[in-house]
């Protein structure tokens, strides 16, 4: 299996409000840039959709190591929050419906596809990785600010 790192991050200016996402791609080296926004959205699902989104790119089955600065998307994940959410059908221990759960459901079934590892980083802390996603993502969030 190819060994891939999907970099991501997600920005909102306001929350809600126009936002954007980035993700780098690194495959022995060759790297790839994604990007883009929605205009009236959430930091949760800009950093949502920059996994989704490095995921998608993915051709074939591959081991993953997603690094995000995103606890919300770390957690998910790792603490199996978002696996208990859809075996409730999308409710909370508290039975509140879960937040996002199109994008959700989204990424646990691309995450099914690959052998995923996640790592959680302090965000802008100087990861040269995190503050390029951190750029893409900001950039493409002002594209919709009037």
């Amino acid at each position: 299996m190819k060994e891939v790192t999907v970099y991501s991050d997600g920005a909102c200016s306001g929350n809600p409000g126009p936002g954007g996402w980035g993700t780098i791609l690194d495959y022995k080296g060759k790297r790839k840039e994604l990007s883009g926004g929605e205009e009236h959205t959430t930091n949760h699902r800009m950093e949502l959709t920059a996994v989704i989104e490095g995921l998608k790119a993915l051709k074939e089955p591959c081991k993953v190591k997603i690094i995000t600065d995103s606890q919300y998307v770390f957690n998910g994940i790792t603490l199996g929050w978002a696996q208990s959410w859809r075996a409730n059908n999308w409710k909370k221990k508290d039975k509140k419906p879960a937040l996002n759960p199109e994008l959700w459901a989204e990424l646990l079934e691309l995450i099914e596809k690959h052998d995923v590892v996640m790592e959680w980083i302090k965000g802008h802390a100087g990861h040269p990785e995190n503050e390029r996603c951190d750029e893409l993502a900001v950039k493409e969030s002002q594209k919709f600010i009037k």
